[in-house]
């Protein structure tokens, strides 16, 4: 595996290189934004995952995201922040990145997240086929989800925008309409971790998920309280 870790404090990238060791990952260190930038786009199509600091100097971790992401829309982005607010999360969620991480963290939690994130990037890629662009995961009267064109349809209109996240939250709900999930289960099936997950993730990339869908269409994502989430187009009308 290729990381590049894009953190300002070496002590905290010295911290991790020991764990990284560990895995006998490539890890390669940046120390401000426009480093990071100037490291990913000498090999854009070689990274396996990103850990981007929010904190950064010379040009700050959301700028840099938003920069990557016009070069890469499924490289998956790790943001590490001592920030622990809703708002930081969803702006970070908004340019693309697939989990946040506060500081301080445990290094132990750390690679755990980003082996999920790696595994579910390597398991969307394993199942794309150039021969099956046709076909439709999700196929009702008013919605449409193919996962190797990574795209969803409202009433024959693109949902536009949706990150990898957002699009693998879409296709889960989906995928069983009505089935209530809790944000527990989500974190599993969606972040493919539990203990170490955080249910704000959850809430934050259904808020930015919901906001996209409602640009082409009635609202399908709905809450059920105090349990979770589910998907329901049965009331859609064209």
């Amino acid at each position: 595996m290729k990381i590049l870790m894009v953190e300002d404090n070496k002590s905290v990238s010295e911290m991790m290189s020991m764990f990284f060791d560990r895995e006998k990952w490539d890890v390669v260190y940046a120390y401000d934004g426009e480093e990071a930038i100037e490291n990913f786009k000498s090999e854009p199509d070689s990274w396996d995952l990103i850990t981007l600091d929010l904190n950064l100097p010379k040009k700050d971790g959301l700028a840099v995201a938003s920069d990557i992401r016009k070069l890469s829309p499924t490289v998956p982005i790790i943001m590490l922040t001592a920030r622990d607010s809703d708002s930081d999360q969803v702006l970070g969620f908004d340019i693309g990145a697939d989990d946040y991480v506060t500081k301080p963290f445990s290094p132990i939690t750390l690679i755990a997240r980003m082996k999920a994130l790696i595994r579910r990037s390597k398991l969307n890629q394993s199942t794309s086929s150039d021969n099956e662009f046709d076909n439709f995961d999700v196929e009702t009267e008013h919605f449409k989800l193919n996962s190797n064109t990574r795209e969803a349809y409202l009433n024959g209109k693109l949902i536009e925008g949706l990150t990898p996240k957002e699009f693998d939250l879409l296709k889960t709900l989906s995928k069983k309409p009505r089935q209530v999930f809790s944000r527990e289960q989500l974190l599993g099936l969606v972040w493919d971790y539990e203990f170490y997950g955080d249910e704000r993730t959850v809430d934050a990339h259904v808020k930015k998920l919901r906001q996209k869908i409602e640009k082409v269409g009635p609202q399908l994502i709905q809450t059920v309280w105090g349990v979770g989430y589910k998907f329901d187009d049965s009331e859609v009308n064209k």
